[in-house]
C-alpha cells in the first residue's frame, strides 16, 4: 500500500501575486470611465470560500449541470485525453471536477493546478494529494493570466492538456478570452489540447437568478471584494453604501455584474480620491456564455478546433476538448 504524501513534500511553485500589483489594477481601474475592478481579485479566502456556497445554492446550476455531465461522460473524455497526461489547470477551485477527471485518466504524469489564491491551492492540492498519492502534484502559486513557468515532471508525459472548467473562460471580455486560449495552445503544445467547460445561451430568467441568488450569497461574495480592498490595501469602502446585481446582456451574450453606489460618495486609497455618484456602477465581472458555433469559432482563431462535445440533456452546459491545430 502506497503512503500518501504529507503536504509539506509537496513543491510549490511561484509566489503569492504581489499587493503592488493589485494596487495599481485597482487604481487603473477605479481611474477609468466606467470604473471596474478585475474579477481575479474577488477570489482572496473568503472569496473562495463564498463561491463554493455559491456552487451549492439552487439558482446556480452551472456546477451541478457540469458535475453531471462530467460523471456521465467522464469515460468518453478520459478515452479523448489518452493516457499519460499532464493535467494543467486554471484555478484549482474545490477538486470536485479535478477529482473525477483525475481518477478517470489512464496513468497521468503530472497534475499541475495554477491558482492566484495560496490558501484555496493548498487546500485543493492536499485533498487530492490524499486521494491520489500516486500522481505527482506540482501546484503553482500564480495569476494564471500572465506568464509564469510549469514546474519539470519527473516522468515525462505523452501529452499536456489544460483543464478550464467552470466556464471560467466567460470571465473574460472577448479579446482577453482570445488572448488566454493562444496562451494555453502554446502551453499544450503540437500534441496537446485544452478541455473546457463552457456554459451556453439560455432564458434571461434562468441566467439571472443564477447570479442573483435569493439567499444573497452571490452578493456576498461580490461586496467581499470592497472588504478584501479595505484590509490589503487601505481602502475606506463603505459596504453598506454599495450594493451587488447582476443583467443579463442579450446582445453581448453575457451577465454583467456591477457593484453600485447607493448614494454620491468618496472612496479613498493610498493618497488617491474617487467619486461615486448615487446609482454609479462598477464592473467587476462580466460571464459569457456561448453557442457551440460561435465557441468553435471564436477557438478556430487561437488555433484550436474542437474534437469532442459533450452537454446534459437541456443543453444548459458543455464540455468541450479542443486539440492543438
Amino acid at each position: 500500500m502506497k503512503s500518501v504524501p504529507a503536504l509539506r513534500s509537496i513543491r510549490l511553485a511561484g509566489e503569492r501575486p504581489a499587493a503592488d500589483g493589485m494596487l495599481t489594477d485597482v487604481l487603473r481601474g477605479l481611474a477609468a470611465k466606467p470604473k471596474r475592478l478585475p474579477s481575479k481579485y474577488l477570489y482572496d479566502a473568503r472569496g473562495s470560500e463564498l463561491f463554493e456556497r455559491i456552487c451549492e445554492q439552487p439558482e446556480y446550476y452551472l456546477t451541478r449541470t457540469e458535475l453531471a455531465i462530467m460523471r456521465e461522460s467522464i469515460g468518453g473524455i478520459a478515452d479523448a485525453l489518452g493516457p499519460d497526461v499532464r493535467l494543467v489547470e486554471y484555478g484549482s477551485g474545490s477538486g470536485l471536477k479535478t477529482r473525477l477527471l483525475l481518477g478517470s485518466l489512464t496513468t497521468p504524469a503530472a497534475y499541475v493546478p495554477v491558482e492566484i489564491s495560496r490558501v484555496a491551492l493548498l487546500a485543493s492540492v492536499a485533498r487530492l494529494a490524499r486521494a491520489f498519492p500516486h500522481i505527482e502534484m506540482l501546484p503553482v502559486c500564480a495569476d494564471f493570466t500572465r506568464p509564469f513557468a510549469l514546474p519539470r515532471v519527473s516522468r515525462a508525459p505523452r501529452r499536456t492538456v489544460v483543464y478550464f472548467p467552470g466556464s471560467t473562460l466567460g470571465n473574460f471580455e472577448a479579446d482577453e478570452a482570445l488572448r488566454l486560449l493562444r496562451q494555453m495552445r502554446a502551453e499544450a503544445g503540437q500534441h496537446g489540447g485544452v478541455l473546457f467547460g463552457i456554459d451556453l445561451v439560455k432564458d434571461r430568467a434562468t441566467l439571472e437568478a443564477a447570479y442573483n441568488d435569493a439567499a444573497g450569497v452571490t452578493a456576498g461574495f461580490t461586496l467581499n471584494l470592497l472588504a478584501r480592498l479595505n484590509r490589503e490595501l487601505g481602502a475606506d469602502f463603505d459596504l453598506a453604501a454599495f450594493r451587488h446585481r447582476a443583467r443579463w446582456h442579450p446582445l453581448a451574450e453575457r451577465i454583467e455584474t456591477d457593484i453600485v453606489s447607493a448614494r454620491a460618495q468618496d472612496v479613498h486609497i493610498d493618497g488617491h480620491t474617487f467619486h461615486f455618484d448615487g446609482g454609479e456602477p462598477m464592473r467587476v465581472e462580466v460571464s459569457c456564455k456561448y453557442t457551440p458555433d460561435g465557441f468553435a469559432r471564436m477557438a478556430a482563431r487561437a488555433g484550436l478546433r474542437v474534437a469532442g462535445a459533450w452537454t446534459d440533456p437541456a443543453r444548459q452546459f458543455s464540455v468541450q476538448w479542443l486539440r492543438v491545430v
